[in-house]
């Protein structure tokens, strides 16, 4: 059975769609093709990186990713916004099956002490590791 096509999406594809790229290949790989983009991609922020360490997740070869680079060229099933400006300024994706939106905080846009920065992105990551797994029980009791 060919795999469902599932793209994250926030503005930069510095850290919270880069998270949930990572988790859901960790957590279902098999049954998705998993991707993340940004509208205006800029590198991937060092804190993420040193966050999904912590985890065991490494980002190793992970790079910032335009959604231009997808459209029209690649269709999805499964679209999923984790911010109010991708939601907002969302380019349309054709054949789209689902979309969901998953607000979570920027933690590259908190501003203070880098402990206190790097709390941020712990935060955002546990947000995300728990939205992906609640995302896949839910399927997973619609399909039984």
């Amino acid at each position: 059975m060919k795999k469902a096509k599932v793209l994250f999406l926030c503005v930069g594809n510095r850290a919270r769609s880069q998270m949930a790229e990572a988790f859901l290949r960790k957590y279902a790989d098999d049954q998705f093709d998993v991707y993340s983009a940004g509208l205006e991609p800029e590198p991937i922020h060092p804190c993420t990186y040193t966050v999904m360490e912590e985890v065991a997740l490494d980002l190793k070869g992970h790079y910032s990713k335009g959604v231009k680079e997808f459209l029209n060229e690649m269709y999805f099933g499964i679209l999923i916004t984790v911010c109010s400006k991708a939601e907002a300024r969302c380019p349309t994706f054709p054949g789209l099956g689902e979309r969901y939106y998953w607000p979570i905080e920027d933690p590259v846009a908190f501003e203070g002490p880098e402990e206190k920065k790097i709390k941020e992105f712990r935060q955002a990551r546990d947000t995300i590791e728990r939205r992906i797994l609640d995302w896949l029980d839910s399927r997973k009791e619609k399909e039984d």
